[in-house]
């Protein structure tokens, strides 16, 4: 029979570092550096203080351990499932599925409306029935070739910036809603809060590139928005949009290129952009340019459907 026990200090001890060593090892993997890595890793720990770690024990025999934790969302109660492993000799037998649905229930006890998983790969078959809201993908920005067609990029102009965020607003509520992780309401509040933040001295904000991309006849085809300095050695890409009616020409890896080579000009080493659950075309562009999942994050609404 198996049993789900929580784990006093020692072994959470022993959990915490297995988990971390895990971490590590899939940050670096999709071309993180080790300061990136470890910077991840403390905002991990300071979560990670909050969840409540049970041991898998199976016969006797640890087989591995599920961390879960429930807190207030904006209002609502929601569940987090922090980490599910299974050992490798165990795994395959079922204890993967009967930890992820002790994980659910154990989240719907404490009055959560909704549990969410963050994946360091895509989730498979045990989190196949979660919604995917968002992945976040890096790659290390090799010098990359001229972009294709010629595309080239400038410096926003003030005109520029105001006709650019009202529509870069637009979109980012757009995607929220489309991913399912908000209503439109709270997207709009998310939106709000979020560009206040990132963007406070707008086009002077530091650290910052602004550009509009154009094509070899000069004529504008899409905008980026990139961020230096996210964590050590990484620029982050809030986006690199390739207007509508310019789509399908090859324009989506030219502004990839942009941006890595706009990363590398900054003096960072890897590029990373978040991409939301529904936006297929991003997804696709992404793995055909190389870059590698560093979190998945899906959810699923309580109490469950029944199948």
């Amino acid at each position: 029979m198996t049993e789900y026990v929580l784990d006093d200090s020692p072994g959470r001890t022993r959990w915490q570092v297995d988990f971390e060593q895990r971490r590590r090892a899939s940050y670096t993997a999709v071309g993180l550096g080790t300061a990136a890595a470890d910077r991840m890793l403390e905002h991990l720990r300071e979560t990670a203080a909050e969840w409540t770690v049970a041991r898998i024990v199976d016969a006797g025999a640890v087989v591995g351990h599920v961390a879960v934790a429930v807190s207030d969302d904006d209002g609502t109660l929601a569940g987090r499932i922090g980490d599910l492993h299974v050992d490798a000799e165990h795994a395959g037998r079922g204890f993967e599925e009967a930890a992820r649905e002790w994980a659910e229930q154990w989240c719907a006890d404490r009055g959560a409306h909704r549990v969410d998983v963050a994946l360091t790969e895509p989730g498979g078959e045990l989190f196949a029935g979660y919604g995917l809201r968002a992945q976040t993908r890096a790659r290390l920005a090799d010098p990359p070739p001229q972009a294709p067609g010629g595309v080239t990029a400038r410096r926003m102009t003030e005109a520029d910036f105001t006709a650019w965020l009202s529509a870069e607003r637009a979109s980012y509520v757009a995607g929220i809603v489309r991913a399912g992780a908000l209503s439109r309401e709270d997207a709009v509040r998310k939106s709000d809060r979020d560009f206040a933040r990132l963007l406070p001295d707008g086009l002077a904000t530091p650290d910052t590139t602004l550009l509009v991309l154009e094509a070899a006849s000069g004529e504008p085809i899409g905008t980026g928005w990139l961020r230096h300095g996210h964590l050590p050695g990484v620029t982050y890409g809030y986006s690199l949009h390739v207007h509508e009616q310019h789509r399908g020409k090859g324009y989506g890896r030219a502004a990839m290129a942009v941006g890595e080579r706009a990363t590398l000009a900054a003096g960072d080493t890897t590029l990373m952009f978040t991409v939301w659950g529904g936006n297929d075309v991003a997804m696709s562009l992404y793995t055909s340019a190389g870059y590698g999942v560093v979190e998945e994050n899906r959810s699923l609404d309580l109490p469950r459907t029944a199948v």
